[in-house]
């Protein structure tokens, strides 16, 4: 079983049928294929940015963050009582999307899925600098 669970506030217009079907292509391309879960929320500014400040300390919003129930690593999960491999959660910022979205003229749509996928590679272990 691949899990994508994807909140949001009703007044972000997102496309959540998208936004599962490119986690899990993605998912299955790094070879988990069943008893995997993801969440992904889509929120506002203020509250990327208390998230921002209290777990990064940096006193502003961002676009997306990444919080990993697995620390890139998978071994010692796979033991959990119901054998759910639960790699985390990524957080959306809709407005910073917005934002983004018009400075690389491309559809919010287009950079909510690309801001999913770069929090789900952070949940992964790939990083950037």
């Amino acid at each position: 079983m691949l899990n994508i669970i994807i909140t949001s506030d009703p007044r972000y217009k997102i496309n959540k049928s998208v936004i599962n079907t490119i986690i899990l292509d993605a998912l299955k391309k790094q070879g988990l294929t069943k008893n995997t879960e993801v969440e992904i929320n889509v929120v506002g500014d203020r509250k990327m940015h208390d998230l921002n400040l209290q777990y990064r300390k940096i006193d502003s919003s961002t676009d997306v963050l990444s919080f990993s129930l697995t620390e890139g690593g998978r071994e010692g999960f796979a033991n959990t009582p119901d054998k759910i491999l639960r790699l985390g959660s990524i957080v959306i910022s809709y407005p910073f999307a917005v934002k983004n979205a018009s400075e690389e003229g491309i559809s919010v749509d287009e950079e909510i899925n690309f801001l999913a996928l770069h929090g789900l590679d952070h949940l992964l272990g790939i990083h950037h600098e």
